[in-house]
């Protein structure tokens, strides 16, 4: 156990206060900032006896003087914090070096990388893990709801398993690098490749400059797996010098899952490795999306050594992540209420899908929040139209932060309620005068609902507390 001092500049993020905790329950000495902070993270810090300071200061490093100070990559130059500690000369990390250097070290690697279904996958291969025996460390992007948490340290001192969400996204204001190549995989997962995170990225082909990195950062000895069906995987496994190997639905994939069935339970397959029987599977999940992470998650688990029977009873007991078709309640009137983080067109489409597999017959209403960099901007104008194919009547909620783009370069919600009723959709953009935001949300959800239907919210944030608003209302009717 350590007494060493670790101060978090903004502290409040998931992943960083995930990270934080885990550190303190290592024997770490942690506190931190941030310009403001909110639950459930605020709560989970403080349930943690966590000293969290509300804002940016430097007298507050002043008086505590610790060993590292941790940058999150919200954060930038100009921040008092960060001025003091670069004039001070005191030790700067990024997360993802700190969780390489204090919470990987010297146990097996797993990195799971992906433009979509990252932190179902992290998940899922952590719970299987842990089913088994194994004990893993694990960081995932969001709270797994199987341990409670986001992040933990392995439970063996060295020579465990630790499972990282690969994040694309860039580490820190100092380092401009994809937050994966800080992980150093043995076993890497590459789920998919799209165009994501405008602003940071200008192409499709930057964003494959950084996955050629992640792929040449795996030992000769190690393993790359990938989804057979997406093209920009398969193309860039061809550069790996370690062994690769593919999982989809084609007979030929590495492992393959053949027979689906949808049933209450969730999906059932067939199980093969390179053509031979592994096992029937049903994973409580829905969604092709969600076929192909169960799949990459049995064969990391057998990889691992897992008795696939072992694998079979962990995947009847996994619970999804929260904000992954997460259930927030059903109410009067079998109305039922989920949430969702996807923003980008296609895990919109995927999710949108996948809940028309779990809840067939019903009719669907998909609120959408145009709230991250990629999905406020008009890069995916056109695609966000097909995306709603799935759903009956689609909500759009004000584009966040108009004013960092000009008209010219900003989703233009209207039009996008134009193409989806041209498509045979019911369709609806706030910002029409119809009263206060997010109120007119709720009052023109509140118009059209009717017995039996599905809403889902849609948002990398929190629609300005739709989601509550939504289940309070309901909660309401007799």
């Amino acid at each position: 156990m350590s007494t060493a001092s670790i101060y978090f500049i903004g502290i409040g993020g998931t992943a960083m206060a995930s990270v934080a905790v885990a550190l303190s329950q290592e024997g770490y000495s942690v506190s931190g900032s941030d310009s403001a902070l909110y639950p459930p993270m605020s709560d989970y810090l403080a349930a943690h006896a966590i000293a969290c300071l509300e804002g940016y200061d430097a007298d507050h490093l002043a008086a505590r003087q610790p060993d590292i100070v941790v940058a999150g990559n919200a954060v930038s130059r100009g921040n008092p914090e960060i001025e003091y500690a670069l004039n001070q000369r005191m030790s700067i990390r990024s997360m993802p070096e700190i969780v390489w250097e204090m919470l990987i070290g010297q146990h097996t690697s797993v990195v799971v990388a992906g433009t979509h279904g990252k932190t179902t996958t992290t998940s899922l291969i952590a719970w299987l893990l842990d089913h088994g025996g194994l004990q893993p460390g694990f960081l995932v992007g969001g709270i797994a709801e199987n341990f409670g948490c986001g992040c933990r340290p392995s439970g063996l001192e060295r020579n465990g398993w630790f499972i990282t969400e690969g994040d694309e996204y860039d580490t820190a204001f100092f380092d401009k690098r994809s937050k994966f190549i800080h992980y150093r995989p043995d076993i890497a997962v590459i789920n998919n490749i799209e165009f994501d995170h405008a602003d940071i990225f200008s192409s499709l082909e930057d964003i494959k400059r950084s996955f050629r990195n992640y792929i040449s950062l795996i030992p000769s000895e190690g393993l790359l797996l990938t989804n057979d069906h997406d093209p920009v995987a398969r193309e860039l496994s061809r550069d790996a010098l370690c062994r690769v190997e593919t999982f989809g639905t084609a007979p030929e994939s590495t492992w393959s899952a053949q027979h689906i069935d949808l049933n209450q339970k969730g999906t059932s397959f067939n199980l093969y490795y390179n053509g031979e029987p592994v096992g029937n599977m049903t994973t409580p999940l829905y969604g092709t999306h969600n076929l192909l992470n169960t799949i990459c998650a049995i064969a990391i688990s057998r990889h691992a050594g897992i008795p696939v029977e072992t694998i079979g009873r962990g995947l009847g007991a996994f619970k999804g992540p929260k904000r992954r078709m997460e259930l927030v309640g059903e109410y009067a009137e079998s109305i039922t209420l989920l949430d969702d983080f996807a923003h980008h067109p296609t895990a919109v489409r995927k999710t949108l899908e996948a809940v028309r597999q779990r809840f067939p017959g019903r009719r669907i209403i998909a609120c959408f929040e145009p709230r991250s960099n990629t999905s406020t901007r008009n890069t995916f104008q056109g695609l966000y139209a097909e995306s709603f194919d799935a759903a009956d009547s689609i909500v759009l909620g004000k584009v966040h932060r108009p004013e960092r783009y000009g008209q010219h370069e900003r989703l233009d919600t209207q039009r996008l309620v134009s193409d989806l009723q041209a498509r045979g959709k019911t369709a609806w953009a706030a910002g029409s005068n119809s009263g206060p935001y997010p109120a007119e949300l709720l009052a023109y959800i509140r118009g059209h609902v009717q017995q039996g239907d599905v809403i889902i919210l849609l948002s990398n944030g929190n629609f300005e507390g739709l989601k509550t608003m939504l289940s309070e209302s309901f909660a309401k009717i007799s």
